[in-house]
């Protein structure tokens, strides 16, 4: 399931399935630590902040996928949802602070907000199905 670079035309081309994206996007966030991590600082440590939070939304998926009931399920994947936003405020305090310029993580900041989107309307989808048992 290597799918780190799927580029067409030019430019970064999501995968569809959701554990595909996260996973992808895992290893950007780790390339970007990778970055940060040269650089020593406040960059050393909030590079260490965005892998961990980048890092656990795919495997909250993953958890999510062998969760023991529906509600498991919701619970990682709102985990997995929690994880994207925290990554989502850490690349924007990263370009903020002027830490990494902002086209750096320009592709990984629109990520994660697909990925907050797509999470949450699965946890709000998830919950109304359960609520109907």
């Amino acid at each position: 399931m290597k799918n780190v670079e799927m580029k067409t035309g030019g430019s970064y081309k999501p995968p569809f399935d959701i554990q595909v994206r996260a996973f992808d996007f895992a290893c950007r966030i780790v390339k970007l630590y990778q970055y940060l991590d040269k650089h020593g600082g406040a960059a050393h440590i909030l590079g260490k902040q965005v892998l961990r939070s980048g890092t656990s939304i795919g495997a909250n998926l993953e958890e999510a996928t062998a969760g023991q009931s529906k509600p498991d399920f919701i619970s990682k994947c709102n985990i997995a949802l929690k994880e994207a936003r925290e990554t989502l405020y850490w690349l924007r305090l990263l370009t903020a602070c002027d830490i990494v310029p902002p086209e750096r993580v320009t592709e990984l900041t629109s990520e994660s907000n697909e990925l907050v989107a797509i999470l949450t309307t699965i946890v709000k989808k998830s919950r109304v199905t359960e609520r109907k048992r």
